[in-house]
This record gives C-alpha cells, structure tokens and sequence, in this order.
C-alpha cells in the first residue's frame, strides 16, 4: 500500500513521540498493520508492542530446548508434550504461537549457473489438468525440452506421461531442434531415475538405450534441487501463462498445432536472457552448429504391453478392445502401439493393425475378424446383431431383458430391430425403445407402431428394407429403372367420369 509523506510523518511521530504501539497507530490512522510497521523498519525503529501475558510463556523454554534438538518436529506433537505438562490452551492458537517462534533456517544463497552452446537441455513432464475423450478423462501432460544457452523451446501434449510418450517427445524434440545436446538434465522422476540411493542412481535402461542411440549424457539433478533445473521449471511456468491460460482447443491435435505455431511466432521472438540483444531464435542459429548430429535411423518409441486375449477375439489395451483373428483367443500376444496405430502380434507377425481410440469401453473391429467368426460359429449372427443394437441402441439391452423375461423368441425380435434401425436410424429407434419400455411394452412391434407415429408426426420416409437370400448374384444384381413419364401418359388417355 502506498501512503503519502504526511501519513508517514504521523506515524514516526505517534510512535517516537507519543509511544503508541504498531496496533493503536494502526487503527487510528485506518491503516494495515503491516504498513506501519514497514513504515517503522525503513527508519530503523523496533515496533512498540504490548507486551501481554500468554499461556504458553511457562513453557518457552522447554519449547526452545526441544527446537533446539528437533528444529523440524511437528507443531502437533509437541502441543501434545507441552499438553502433558500442563498446558491448557487450545491446539490451533497453540499453532499460532509456535508459527512465530519457530527457528527459521537460513536463506540459501545460490550461484548463477552457465552453460556453453549445444552443452545442456533440460527436460520435464508438466501436468495441464485433465481432457475428456468420449467416456474417458485423460491426464493432459505438456512434454517441455529448453536449450540452457539459446532458451529455444520443445513443447509437446500427450494424453499420458508413460515411458513410450517420454522417448517420442525427446526424439520430436531432436527433429525440431535438427541435433541434440551432450548432456540432458532430469528431474527424479521414474521414466529416467527407477532407484537412487544418495549418489548411487540406478537409470532406467530403456533410457539408457535410447540416450546411447543419440549419444548424449543423461544426468539427473540433486534431490531436492530444482534450482539446477530451473530453466526448464521457467519454461513451464512461462507455457502456463503465456501460452495455456484461457486456451481453447477442440482436440490434442489441434492444441498441438497451436502450441507449434506460439512457440515459432512468440517463445522464438522473445529476447533472450544469456543476452538481451538478440531474440531467443537468433541466439538458437548461433546454438545450432554445436548440437550433436542425429543418427540416420531413429530409435522404437512405441509402446510394448503383453495382453492376454480370452475367449472372445478381442484383446484390452488402454482403456479399449481390440479384434484379433478368431484362432488366436487364450494366448498371449504383444501390442505395439504409437499415437495413432495400435498392431497386434503373435511372435513375430503382425495379425491386427488398427487405429488407436483414446476413448474409453469401446470396440475397435477389423470386419474381417468378425465374418471370419459368424462363417465358423452359426449362432454368431445373432449375437453380432445384439452387439450392434446394444452400441447404437443402449437400452435395447433392457428391452430384450425384458422380452427373455416373458420367454419370447430373442432371434426374431433381433432380426426385427435390426431392421427397424436400418430403416430409421438410430436416434429415432433410441426415442422408441425408450417410449415402448416406459409403456411396458418391450417387443418390437411397439416399437415399430411407436416410430411409424413418429416418422408421421415428423413428415419423415422410412427406407422400407428388401430381405435378399445369401446368394451373390441376387445381391449383386443391377436393376435398371424404367422411365415413368409413360405411366402418366396412359393416365392422360384414359376417359375420366
């Protein structure tokens, strides 16, 4: 709070003079107490205090001895001891009081720290709150690399912070930068550290692999030093503020698109705090030449889980199943996943390539798994079909509950609702199954009375489906259409009454 001359000549006076305490001057001249007594400390003068007598004064001693031989001991431990010898005030005043008198340690003085041309990048994870993908709410983590001369910056969003993720960020890192530092700085954190002891630090080996393939040092900090990784911490701080805050953005790819277009249009312009007269991407044309050539082939990044498949050709990976071919369900298989491909393989061959779903209890299907199934097994027709109303229709599933409740036949109700949803979409048998159970009346031909009322109301035509036999050369028939204009010409001609 600034305060004027005059304001601040009252109280040198009320305090000098008239001997008024800090909370008296502080009170009368309306002010915070804080900026009396900041007014007092710019002169030199010690703040008048009333002194008044407190409960815990009989036991300052014993409280100084006990800080004295465990400076860091908990306030509510040692209300308890001094509770046992008598004390009888309340525990939070008593936290109060001891927040005052508390030893504080001394500050720490640090010294600036340097580093030569393509000599050092720092990396971290930062956590940007969560993202919702369909059913499923996903950690949003911001991959950060900064070049500790240039300041030039790496940032990339991942929907986990999980190994495979931690290796593709530094090798895009590399790609965007065109080389890579000798010696990379991390945090404790377990993509890079798995065990430390003191000095002795056991590394991750996937780590060491990957560092090994693009000839760096990786070197984590001290415990409990983040200063010797605070360029990177800045730059986390500077991507929250002047990047993230008030952000909007409909999909990762689309937040990724735009953090790529800041960092070239604003972190690349911003100057530069090894020397302020020149940019950060200046100072990173002058970084360039010192970093270390990438090899010609770059190094797996993708994620390795082993998955066991059951009894249906399907295989849970992130959240999600994915088919498999029929003849491989009670094994073991290996899933190799990258952001956008999820492959499937037995031994060495790769039986199911699919697109990944970040989504959360879906089926992800290759259409030849499952005709392979429904030609082997007769009855997989059917179920195929209830799997399909059940994704497109959920409370199908309380309308067959119901119709196997009062024993009617489930294969032509299926075959029924089938068609229903091939002749009215999905929305619409949605309102109607959902109408049928509210009048109980859960079989098809309600629902089919109730979208007929519907489409009527709506002014809507319904494709009225053609049941075809299983013969290809009905299926793949051509029928060409005649010309109708012909029709009206006969009606032209024929006598009206």
């Amino acid at each position: 709070m600034t305060i004027s001359q005059e304001v601040e000549g009252s109280i040198l006076r009320y305090h000098s003079v008239e001997g008024w305490p800090v909370g008296t001057i502080a009170t009368q001249l309306k002010l915070h107490h804080s900026t009396v007594e900041r007014v007092l400390a710019q002169v030199g003068c010690e703040p008048r205090r009333i002194k008044r007598p407190s409960l815990i004064d009989p036991y300052r001693g014993f409280i100084d001895q006990t800080f004295e031989k465990f400076p860091t001991l908990h306030a509510s431990r040692l209300f308890q001891m001094v509770k046992e010898r008598g004390y009888t005030g309340r525990e939070d005043h008593f936290r109060h009081l001891i927040a005052r008198t508390r030893p504080k340690p001394p500050a720490e003085a640090y010294l600036r720290l340097r580093t030569l041309p393509g000599e050092q990048a720092q990396v971290d994870w930062a956590h940007f709150g969560l993202m919702t993908v369909g059913k499923a709410r996903r950690p949003l983590m911001g991959f950060v690399m900064v070049l500790s001369w240039s300041r030039a910056l790496f940032v990339r969003f991942f929907l986990n912070h999980r190994l495979s993720n931690f290796l593709l960020g530094h090798q895009q890192a590399f790609e965007a930068f065109g080389g890579c530092a000798k010696v990379l700085l991390y945090d404790n954190l377990k993509s890079a550290v798995l065990e430390r002891r003191a000095d002795a630090i056991r590394f991750n080996p996937a780590l060491l692999a990957f560092a090994a393939h693009y000839r760096y040092e990786p070197r984590p900090v001290a415990c409990y030093r983040g200063n010797e990784k605070g360029r990177v911490e800045r730059a986390i701080r500077y991507i929250r503020e002047s990047f993230f805050a008030g952000r909007k953005f409909v999909s990762l790819q689309d937040l990724n698109a735009q953090v790529e277009h800041w960092i070239r249009n604003t972190a690349a312009v911003r100057l530069c705090p090894e020397d302020r007269t020149m940019t950060v991407q200046q100072a990173f044309e002058q970084e360039k030449p010192y970093l270390v050539p990438l090899p010609q082939n770059p190094h797996p990044t993708d994620e390795s889980v082993e998955v066991r498949a059951g009894k249906t050709p399907y295989v849970r990976f992130d959240l999600n199943d994915y088919s498999i071919p029929h003849n491989l369900t009670r094994r073991t298989l290996l899933v190799l996943a990258n952001e956008q491909t999820v492959r499937i393989l037995s031994g060495s061959q790769v039986v199911a390539t699919h697109a990944r779903c970040y989504d959360r209890g879906k089926q992800i299907e290759d259409a030849s798994h499952i005709e392979a199934l429904a030609k082997q097994k007769k009855q997989a027709r059917e179920h195929r079909g209830l799997d399909r109303l059940q994704q497109s229709v959920p409370d199908s599933a309380e309308l067959f509950k119901r119709l196997a409740e009062r024993g009617s036949n489930l294969g032509s109700a299926t075959i029924a609702m089938l068609r229903l949803l091939d002749c009215y979409g999905c929305v619409a048998l949605q309102i109607a199954v959902k109408e049928a159970l509210e009048r109980d009346a859960p079989h098809p031909n309600s629902v089919r009375h109730i979208l007929e009322q519907y489409a009527e109301r709506q002014n809507l035509k319904a494709l009225i489906p053609v049941a075809l036999p299983d013969d290809p050369r009905v299926r793949n028939l051509t029928v060409k259409p005649h010309d109708l204009n012909r029709y009206d010409s006969l009606k032209e001609q024929l006598p009206h009454d």
